[in-house]
C-alpha cells in the first residue's frame, strides 16, 4: 500500500514554513528539534522530493516544499472542523477549550475568573494560551485556539464577537507629580506628558494613543515596556506617566508602589471580548462562556 504523509508530519511542514526556523518550528509543535528534523525526513521520503534547504542560519522552503504546506495547513484546518463536528454532538462546555487570551488581559482576569469557570463547568478543560492581539487572532483564524480574550477595538476581520464587560483606564503618575491626588484628569492634561507606553503590538498602546491624542509626540518618544507590571515601576520612579485599565488595578498592579491613581474626567475605555471564528460549530459555547465571563466579571 502506498505511504501517504502522516498528519503530524504535515503539522511540523507547516510550522516549518511559518517559521523557517527548526527551532521555532519545534516550540511551536511542543516536541523536541530532534524529533521535528526527523519528521521532516520521514515526509521528504514519503514524498520523495525534499521540502527545505538547510544551512547553520536559516531554512529555504522548496517551491515543491512551500506548495505542500499551502495543501497542508488546508487538510489540517479541516481535520480541525471534523473535531469540532464531533464535538458539537456531545453536552455542551465539557471536554477541551484551547482559549487564546492577551497579556493585558489574561494576568488580571483570569485569576478572578477561572475558579468560578471550573465550579460553573466542571466538565470543561480550558487550555490557555498568552500572545499579543495580532499572532493571536491569526492562531484563532488558523484553528490553533478554539476562542480568544481580546480588547477592542481592534481589527477582527470575519470572526464573531461578543462583548463581555467595559474595562475604564485610570491616569497613574508618580506622587510628585502635578496631577497626584486629583479628582479626575481631563484627556487634554495628558497633551505633552511623558506617556510610558507598551512597545509595539500591544493593542494597549493604541488605546492609550487614541486617549492622549495620536499627535502626542513626546507619548511616542518615551520608554516602551513588554508589560504593565514594568510600566507601573517606571511610573513609580518618576519617570513619566501613563494609563492603566481598571482590571489591573483591581488585581492590585499598583499596590504598594505609592503612585496616584485618578479617573479620566471624559472616561476612556477599552471593550473585553470573546472572538471565535465565524464558522465554528461551537458558537453556541461560546456564547455560553462570554454570559458565563460576565457574570463572574460583575460579581467580582
Amino acid at each position: 500500500m502506498k505511504r501517504l504523509p502522516t498528519m503530524k508530519q504535515l503539522e511540523y511542514l507547516v510550522a516549518l514554513a511559518d517559521t523557517r526556523h527548526f527551532r521555532r518550528a519545534a516550540e511551536r509543535c511542543h516536541i523536541t528539534q530532534s524529533t521535528l528534523s526527523a519528521g521532516i525526513r520521514d515526509l521528504e521520503s514519503v514524498l520523495g522530493t525534499a521540502v527545505a534547504e538547510r544551512s547553520n542560519r536559516h531554512v529555504l522552503m522548496t517551491r515543491v516544499g512551500t506548495t505542500i504546506a499551502g495543501r497542508a495547513k488546508a487538510l489540517l484546518r479541516e481535520a480541525e472542523e471534523m473535531m469540532e463536528i464531533a464535538k458539537a454532538n456531545r453536552a455542551p462546555m465539557t471536554g477541551e477549550l484551547r482559549l487564546g487570551v492577551i497579556p493585558t488581559i489574561g494576568p488580571f482576569l483570569l485569576p478572578r475568573v477561572l475558579p468560578a469557570l471550573r465550579e460553573r463547568f466542571p466538565e470543561l478543560t480550558i487550555y490557555l494560551r498568552e500572545e499579543q492581539t495580532v499572532p493571536l487572532l491569526v492562531r484563532l483564524e488558523d484553528g490553533e485556539v478554539d476562542a480568544a480574550l481580546i480588547a477592542l477595538p481592534c481589527e477582527t476581520g470575519d470572526l464573531a464577537v461578543e462583548d463581555i464587560f467595559e474595562d475604564e483606564f485610570l491616569f497613574a503618575c508618580n506622587r510628585s507629580h502635578a496631577l497626584a491626588g486629583a479628582e479626575a484628569v481631563p484627556p487634554d492634561a495628558l497633551e505633552g506628558e511623558p506617556l510610558m507606553l507598551l512597545e509595539e503590538g500591544h493593542c494597549l498602546r493604541g488605546h492609550a494613543l487614541d486617549v492622549c491624542g495620536a499627535g502626542n509626540t513626546k507619548a511616542r518618544a518615551q520608554f516602551e515596556a513588554s508589560s504593565l507590571h514594568t510600566l507601573v515601576q517606571m511610573v513609580a520612579a518618576g519617570i513619566g506617566v501613563t494609563l492603566v485599565p481598571r482590571i489591573a488595578v483591581e488585581a492590585r498592579i499598583a499596590q504598594g508602589t505609592g503612585i496616584s491613581l485618578a479617573p479620566l474626567s471624559a472616561p476612556a475605555s477599552r471593550r473585553i471580548g470573546l472572538a471565535w471564528r465565524c464558522t465554528s460549530l461551537r458558537a453556541k459555547e461560546f456564547r455560553l462562556l462570554a454570559g458565563a465571563l460576565r457574570d463572574v466579571a460583575e460579581v467580582a
